[in-house]
């Protein structure tokens, strides 16, 4: 096996003589002598060999020749320290650390990106041997950022992992390097690509054959007006894209949905397929009990996230609340129209006060929240709000908050959703009337939309079964309500009986289901099992404890781990809006059907590693939130989009606005700095010939009326002749007290909680 080349690099490194790599991922060398597997790269591995290394056991049955071998050319390959002097100047002068035999692949660039994310190394792993000279790093940053530029790349590329990764590899290749040319990158470089993707597929088909795993799909509509479907499957090793079909020129009925979900469910194999997930439009409804038919232990079920999308829509339309929207919408058009108001907001709350989110609903809920979140800072009350606002947007808050927290745990990636959901709903329903028992009209109302959205749509049986089969939360429902409880058992029959056909197996299953439910038998029993249920979640619980009840621990493996949401079809949408364009038609079908694949499970690995190392730091992603601005939200005025956010804005390092700029070259009237500081004021004034002011109008009491008058700023602003008023308002006089409120709850009612980890 040491022999074989595909275990071992391509490389002259005498280390590869004696070892090999034992896994593809490639991420440990194993020893031909001892058998032991060494973590790490290959310099570890010859440290092993030749002994006397701390961190490092010495191999027990290496010969004593080989570790001289080793030992020697560890000593020959040492890193010697040079001195390197700028020519051009007598200073500048820096240590450069240099390791001799870089290229013959001691350190593997992937490694080195991952553990830097892993440990939060803040210094690339070069600099440990080369330190060069401030200028130089200069010059290279500007050859990075001049390719970007010239062949208008997004900014938000330099992020990614494989940027990094690729910086690092060249770095680590040293002088000399030469690009792939345009043929080999087209073709040879994207057919290793495939099959690199295709060992990646591997790992995900054991899941799929332990846990089984749910097929998700979704449609969407590119700029060409083509409509290409997206076919997913997702299992705890996360989501892998299985392709996309352009469906144009077919009409999407439920049979043609119901043929070409059959066709992917048979690449995976239809004994591991347990569920399918689709948005809940009536095509894929039909498709889904078309389906149901062909294959009997298959479930359909609609998207969760969709659903709940659709709840908060709803619940957006009643009139107390969408009232309450649109007035913020009108406050934070204001906010983003204006540059230097804009500005000045954003140094007051550090950042942004619209919180884009991976929805239209989320981010008028979560948009509401920041608005919330940042009332005591603002003047937004005693200049263009009244208390009755603060009022509506807890009202709003309150209906919306547990239904955000609930699609949190529909959309997240960090375990799977399907044992949550339901627990998850009924917490919300609960909770929202809790929160708004005092107001029966409104709590009407918004039941009125639950029940509609979800009772109707979404109770579904496998959604119960998974609960009843996640210890954290059942035993809980069955020492409280003994109904549900009992409800929760009857949803898992029907699951078990449609997905096991054997009657031998179900009376087992059947069984082993009444130990677990009563804490009998001899693995259901025992005090770590009952101990450990709130403390693993169901799939690891099951692993660890559900053994000696084999029939049911299997089963419920493949029950525990299912998501509930299509989700995953759409966050990677931008994958096609960059491949399915006008500028790659020239491609083949074939050839643009691998860059896609290659391209959306790239991501979609890169996104489950990066859950990953936050989960190693004790962190959780939000799916909720977008991490680029949108600056075409209906929440954002377009006119202030940024003109650059990064090194190249003005020389303080703030954002230059479109704004800004026009008044730069006097393109257009400056703003009078209302609630800005005197020093913006009279800047804004001496920039142009003359400024804007506010007509001066009367108080209204009603919000809803002051508000309106934001609207249309060309009509709420008058031109005055007023080129030296330089009177503008401190700090102080636009900003509310520490110990000032917008106004507490009404009498009889709670004061409303922000959860703000729905922020971060």
């Amino acid at each position: 096996m040491a022999k074989d080349p595909k275990r071992k690099a391509k490389s002259r490194d005498p280390g590869w003589k004696y070892g090999f790599w034992p896994d593809p991922l490639k991420e440990m060398v194993q020893c031909i002598f001892c058998k032991k597997v060494v973590p790490a790269g290959i310099k570890r591995f010859k440290q092993h060999l030749a002994g006397g290394y701390g961190d490092t056991i010495k191999c027990p049955k290496a010969p004593e020749l080989i570790s001289k071998e080793m030992s020697i050319y560890l000593k020959k390959n040492a890193r010697s320290v040079i001195v390197q002097v700028d020519e051009g100047e007598g200073e500048g002068e820096g240590e450069q650390e240099q390791e001799q035999g870089a290229e013959e692949g001691e350190a593997v660039d992937q490694e080195v990106v991952a553990k830097r994310h892993k440990y939060g190394t803040s210094q690339p792993t070069l600099e440990h041997c080369t330190k060069k000279s401030k200028e130089a790093k200069e010059i290279v940053d500007d050859h990075v950022a001049d390719f970007f530029y010239e062949n208008a790349i997004a900014f938000n590329v330099i992020n990614s992992r494989s940027f990094e990764i690729m910086v690092e590899s060249i770095g680590q290749y040293g002088p000399g390097y030469r690009a792939p040319t345009f043929r080999e990158i087209r073709e040879e470089l994207l057919e290793r690509a495939v099959q690199r993707t295709m060992e990646l597929r591997k790992k995900h088909e054991e899941a799929w054959k332990e846990y089984g795993c749910t097929i998700m799909s979704d449609g969407w509509t590119d700029t060409s007006r083509r409509h290409l479907i997206n076919f997913l499957a997702n299992s705890p090793a996360g989501t892998f894209f299985l392709g996309s079909v352009d469906a144009s020129s077919e009409v999407a009925d439920a049979q043609m949905l119901a043929d070409l979900l059959e066709k992917q469910i048979d690449k995976v194999g239809k004994e591991y397929v347990v569920q399918i997930v689709t948005d809940n439009g009536a095509n894929f409804k039909a498709a889904g009990r078309i389906l149901m038919e062909r294959i009997p232990h298959l479930f359909w079920t609609p998207c969760a996230a969709h659903c709940l999308n659709l709840m908060m829509h709803d619940i957006g339309q009643i009139k107390e609340f969408n009232t309450t929207i649109n007035m913020a919408k009108k406050l934070s058009r204001f906010l983003y129209k204006h540059g230097r108001l804009l500005e000045f907001m954003r140094k007051k709350i550090d950042g942004d006060l619209v919180r884009p989110a991976v929805t239209r609903f989320a981010t008028s809920y979560l948009t509401l929240a920041s608005m919330f979140q940042k009332r005591k800072g603002q003047q937004c009350e005693r200049i263009v709000l009244s208390a009755p606002f603060w009022t509506k947007v807890q009202n709003c808050l309150k209906a919306s908050q547990p239904l955000l927290i609930a699609l949190r745990i529909a959309d997240g990636d960090e375990t799977p959703a399907a044992p949550e959901i339901m627990a998850a709903m009924e917490v919300a329903k609960s909770t929202i009337k809790e929160d708004l028992e005092a107001n029966n009209t409104l709590l009407k109302q918004v039941m009125d939309c639950y029940d509609r959205r979800w009772e109707n749509q979404m109770e579904q049986k496998l959604y119960g079964a998974a609960l009843f089969l996640n210890p954290g939360k059942f035993f809980a429902i069955r020492d409280k309500d003994r109904r549900q409880a009992t409800r929760l058992r009857f949803m898992f029959n029907d699951v078990f009986w449609k997905m096991v056909s054997d009657d031998d197996e179900q009376c087992k299953i059947s069984k082993q289901a009444d130990d677990y439910e009563r804490s009998e038998g001899d693995c259901f029993s025992k005090p770590m099992a009952i101990r450990e249920r709130d403390n693993k979640n169901p799939i690891l619980w099951w692993g660890s404890y559900g053994g000696l009840a084999y029939e049911l621990q299997s089963l419920a493996k493949r029950i525990v781990s299912l998501c509930c949401s299509a989700s995953g079809c759409e966050r990677n949408w931008s994958t096609f809006s960059h491949v399915h364009t006008k500028k790659r038609n020239r491609l083949e079908h074939k050839r643009l059907s691998k860059l896609v694949y290659v391209s959306y499970n790239r991501k979609m690995s890169n996104r489950f590693q990066k859950i990953r190392e936050l989960g190693s730091k004790a962190k959780k992603s939000n799916p909720l939130i977008l991490e680029e601005f949108n600056w075409e939200s209906e929440w954002v005025d377009v006119n202030s989009d940024p003109v650059h956010t990064g090194a190249a804005a003005d020389g303080d390092g703030n954002v230059l606005t479109w704004g800004q700029m026009d008044e730069a070259i006097g393109a257009t009237e400056g703003l009078q700095g209302r609630g800005l500081k005197r020093a913006a004021a009279a800047r804004s004034a001496a920039a142009v010939s003359h400024t804007y002011a506010r007509k001066k109008r009367p108080r209204r009491a009603n919000a809803t009326q002051d508000i309106a008058e934001l609207n249309d700023s060309d009509q709420e602003m008058m031109e005055v002749d007023a080129p030296g008023d330089q009177h503008g308002v401190s700090d102080s006089e636009y900003t509310m007290e520490d110990g000032e409120d917008s106004g507490g709850p009404p009498d009889g009612e709670q004061e409303f909680l922000l959860n703000e980890a729905l922020l971060d």
